[in-house]
């Protein structure tokens, strides 16, 4: 495939100081004079490529286009490729196949062990064990929206179950706390939104583009709000789940309760969300103080069995 073939050309062209058209040619399968069109479709595509005649002459990339090798350490290319291998899991795309593919021609061969042994070191899966079968595609879709500056259309689901038709220009794709968020323009709200992806449904590309106005980012941290509205409970839990507590907190706020238990100082706002969670820890954790938050769980503990009276 010619594609394949220019990129593979470039690869070699930015690995070796200068080659030949005939040994291309060779390597490819090829007419030197197919080698010589994919060097002009190269040049047009803005790397400059120039040959050198005489003896020892040949194809090379100018050198003010190239980057040193020894300007990247082995800490530095690891970090990179890291972090590229785990986008490219979550989000695929052949500009994260030939980014990869370009650092990866940047590893001298007597670093490629000391760098791939650095990089398995650390394994980051943004991909969920379960969840959303539409998340995948819905990434590819918005990924191509954002790229062509086109209008995405769906339904959306509000907290409370109410559907909405939505068409919104998108200007960036958020991963805050394991969920994907789209941050774009609502023409139905006529101001920028940030929506969650397991929300959405139907998710379509349109085929009108959109001019990009001037862009709000989304405010993701709440440190300061939450700090004036968060307080502590006291809290007693089993030992068996220490560690989904501690999702929530630091081990500084564990005391031991006899063998099997802890007594927790437990950060937590008087909302919805921070009651499910202490119900999700189910009769393994008990809220003792303050009285008032424990009278609240004792009520709704009472219109949980009822509902299943």
């Amino acid at each position: 495939m010619k594609i394949d073939r220019l990129v593979s050309i470039i690869m070699i062209l930015l690995d070796k100081e200068r080659i030949g058209a005939q040994e291309l040619a060779e390597m490819f399968e090829v007419s030197p004079r197919t080698i010589y069109r994919d060097i002009d479709a190269i040049n047009m595509a803005g790397i400059p490529v120039r040959g050198a005649p005489g003896v020892g002459g040949g194809f090379e990339i100018m050198k003010e286009y190239k980057v040193d090798k020894k300007v990247f350490s082995t800490a530095d290319l690891s970090a990179i490729l890291m972090g590229l291998t785990s986008l490219s899991d979550m989000i695929r795309g052949e500009e994260l196949v030939n980014a990869l593919a370009k650092v990866k021609s940047f590893i001298p061969a007597e670093r490629a062990k000391d760098i791939e042994l650095k990089v398995n070191q650390i394994c980051i899966d943004l991909s969920p064990w379960m969840g959303n079968s539409n998340m995948q595609p819905y990434l590819e879709i918005i990924k191509s929206a954002l790229q062509d500056h086109k209008l995405l259309s769906f339904e959306y689901i509000a907290h409370h179950g109410n559907k909405t038709t939505r068409i919104v220009e998108p200007y960036q794709l958020v991963l805050k706390s394991s969920h994907w968020y789209l941050q774009g323009y609502c023409h139905k709200r006529n101001d920028f939104r940030l929506f969650r992806l397991s929300r959405i449904l139907g998710l379509q590309m349109k085929e009108e583009t959109f001019i990009p106005r001037d862009y709000q980012k989304p405010t993701l941290d709440f440190e300061d709000v939450l700090e004036t509205m968060q307080t502590t409970v006291k809290i007693r839990i089993h030992k068996s789940i220490m560690d989904r507590v501690l999702e929530y907190c630091t081990f500084e706020h564990f005391v031991p309760d006899g063998d099997e238990h802890y007594l927790v100082q437990f950060p937590f706002i008087e909302n919805e969300y921070h009651y499910d969670i202490l119900f999700s820890f189910g009769t393994r954790c008990e809220c003792l103080e303050p009285l008032h938050i424990r009278a609240e769980m004792k009520r709704r503990a009472r219109e949980l069995a009822d509902l299943y009276e």
